[in-house]
């Protein structure tokens, strides 16, 4: 199996969601899969410095840390807290960062949050998602860490995510310095729409792609739309099509597959992570150009 695993492929940790730390690097490690993207909570179980170390003895790359946002309610305690636990996931990208081998980045994906409680004003909360990175970007700048705005698929806006299109994540990064506030680029949330290559193309020319995320769309949606994802090429997401308008950005680092499915996670996570490198060496490899040093 190892001889097969893409040297471009991360595991985001919630494809293996009820691993522990340690399992999940461990597992990532043995199957040849050189990256690995961690969760906030997983981390925060064993400690931060604890999981630096565990990370490190790893010998993977860290490619993203998941995750921050969820700052559309109006100021007031609720949206303070909010903040500062966004400063404290900053320190803890940085540190990890750090730890990781040589090619890591320090990436804090960003889910923006929903409509608060009783609001219909969708655009509002996506300016409150602005105010709340711009207080945010100078802590970032100083951490050397990249805010990754995720746009999810609209079936989230209400609840989870007001910026639904790579577009709206643009154009909320556009004030701010690109290495400091960047977008994430996630197949399932964006393959159905129709600017999405426009979208990726302005991204790559803005220099805003901090990371790229891929699985599979595949009906029918399960009962908990969230637990929608699939392996890559399971599904109808053309990953040629929308791999080959990342690559044509320059994008040349990690790419992390991220899954969200219970049939998945109920698996064994070693198989988990060696599915995963099968399907992506299938349906996303053959797009990719060689990975640049680091």
């Amino acid at each position: 199996m190892t001889a097969t695993v893409d040297p471009r492929l991360s595991i985001n940790q919630a494809t293996i969601k009820y691993a522990d730390l340690a399992t999940a690097l461990r597992v990532t490690a043995e199957a040849g899969v050189q990256g690995i993207g961690l969760w906030r909570e997983p981390v925060n179980e064993v400690g931060l410095s604890t999981a630096a170390s565990m990370l490190a003895d790893s010998g993977l790359r860290f490619t993203t840390h998941c995750r921050g946002g969820f700052f559309t309610v109006p100021e007031g305690p609720a949206r303070r807290a909010s903040i500062d636990d966004n400063r404290v996931a900053i320190e803890e990208t940085a540190t990890l960062a750090a730890a990781g081998a040589p090619g890591s980045t320090a990436i804090l994906v960003l889910v923006a949050g929903g409509l608060p409680e009783g609001s219909r004003d969708v655009a509002g909360a996506r300016e409150r998602v602005r105010d709340a990175i711009g207080e945010l970007a100078p802590d970032a700048a100083a951490a050397g860490v990249t805010l990754a705005i995720e746009p999810l698929h609209p079936m989230y806006a209400s609840d989870r995510c007001v910026v639904s299109t790579l577009g709206q994540a643009l154009d909320i990064a556009a004030d701010f310095d690109p290495a400091v506030v960047g977008a994430t680029v996630d197949t399932f949330h964006i393959w159905w729409d129709p600017d999405v290559l426009a979208s990726i193309e302005r991204a790559g020319r803005e220099g805003r792609i901090a990371t790229y995320q891929v699985c599979d769309w595949k009906n029918p949606l399960a009962a908990d739309v969230l637990l929608s994802r699939h392996y890559p090429g399971d599904g109808v997401i053309d990953f040629a099509s929308l791999t080959a308008a990342v690559e044509a950005t320059g994008y040349d680092r990690d790419i992390e597959v991220e899954i969200f499915n219970q049939e998945i996670w109920d698996t064994d996570p070693r198989t988990v992570v060696e599915r995963t490198a099968a399907g992506f060496a299938a349906s996303v490899s053959p797009h990719l150009r060689a990975r640049v040093a680091s």
